[in-house]
């Protein structure tokens, strides 16, 4: 009598980052104790070899060295949230490794990306493992309900603005002041602090102030890294509000959160991934 039959487990792929060979050689060894069934598919000398390979073998999970020649591990985690995804492939999920504490704990009490001290400490990967294999499961759980599933790197980008500050004191950000738009048949310059929201389709986004709902062609991926992550609070995929902006936190008959914003009777919803910004609230 023929079996049926039940399809082989998925396995967790990795890419690893690092400029110190030794520390990728002791890194691949501890993980290959915890992990035995994780698959290691590429090893990165630098950053921009990081973002390749990501590209290219599209990955579960990335460990990205801080501090690397060229392009840091937090510049190649925005690189690499930013790409594109399809049905098939998430952003990865992404583990600093680091011997910085700072960066260790900014990143762990976000919740949204994970770390390892060098040396990596068996002891302290296996914790590293778990999280991250309860994280991808949470992911799987909803990619299987409609317009639930969320890019695993997109929460990441206010910690990478922090952190990135962190790597570069002295640099000032330089940040967007206004935005040219289309209203109507005109183009206006909108001063940003007086944008309500951000909103995306496919071919534009909506630029809503008090007054005036305008156009532009960027993308919110974009956006994201050019205001100020203090002011501008990303909520959905397709979604920035101004958090001053905001007039309360309720939740619709599904059970999702929504946002009010002042002036205005349009609610904006919360995607999974960023209802943590509404804890206690």
């Amino acid at each position: 009598m023929n079996q049926p039959n039940t399809p082989a487990p998925t396995r967790v792929r990795a890419v690893l980052a690092d400029d110190e060979r030794l520390m990728r050689e002791q890194l691949r060894s501890r993980l290959t104790e915890v992990w035995p069934d994780l698959d290691i598919v590429a090893e990165a000398k630098n950053g921009l070899e990081a973002v390749e390979l990501v590209r290219e073998h599209r990955p579960d999970l990335v460990f990205l060295d801080i501090r690397m020649p060229g392009l840091t591990g937090v510049d190649a985690a925005r690189q690499i949230a930013q790409l594109p995804e399809d049905d098939s492939w998430l952003v990865p999920e992404i583990v600093f490794i680091t011997a910085y504490d700072q960066y260790a704990v900014e990143a762990f009490e976000q919740g949204v990306a994970d770390y390892v001290l060098k040396p990596a400490e068996r002891e302290r990967l296996l914790v590293t493992v778990q999280r991250i294999k309860k994280r991808l499961a949470q992911r799987q759980d909803s990619a299987s309900v409609p317009d639930v599933a969320e890019p695993a790197g997109a929460p990441l980008q206010q910690l990478l603005h922090k952190l990135s500050s962190q790597l570069n004191p002295g640099a000032k950000p330089n940040y967007l002041q206004w935005i040219q738009a289309t209203v109507g048949q005109a183009i206006q310059m909108i001063p940003v602090e007086d944008v309500l929201f951000f909103i995306s389709d496919e071919k534009y986004t909506r630029v809503q102030t008090a007054r005036v709902e305008a156009l532009i062609r960027k993308p919110i991926k974009e956006l994201v890294d050019e205001l100020d992550p203090s002011l501008f609070w990303q909520i959905h995929r397709s979604t920035l509000v101004n958090a001053r902006a905001i007039d309360g936190i309720t939740r619709d008959f599904r059970g999702r959160q929504m946002v009010g914003v002042k002036g205005l009777s349009e609610k904006l919803e919360v995607s999974r991934s960023y209802t943590h910004l509404f804890k206690g609230m």
